[in-house]
């Protein structure tokens, strides 16, 4: 028997040949999504903890893509003084 990681209930019945790691299943005491992430022994992980890490990912790669548009605008800003200045 496994244990909710949000509410630490221990009478998550699911048996682990029922399940796949990855799936979801909703703890009976909490309501909580979890997410299989091992079968043997059988654990979960909150699916809400799953979510704020790919956010986290997301977050990284917009900051990560705004850096370089910013590269860009100076590269650009430096071009044109270097024409202004031939000029």
């Amino acid at each position: 028997m496994a244990t909710c990681p949000a509410c630490d209930a221990d009478d998550l019945e699911v048996d682990e040949f029922d399940v796949e790691e990855g799936d979801i299943v909703n703890c009976p005491e909490c309501g909580a999504s979890l997410v299989v992430n091992s079968l043997s022994p059988l654990e979960f992980e909150t699916a809400d903890d799953e979510d704020e890490d790919d956010d986290d990912d997301e977050d990284e790669e917009d900051e990560e893509d705004a850096d370089d548009d910013e590269d860009d605008v100076d590269e650009d800003d430096e071009e044109e003084e270097r024409e202004d200045w031939e000029e």
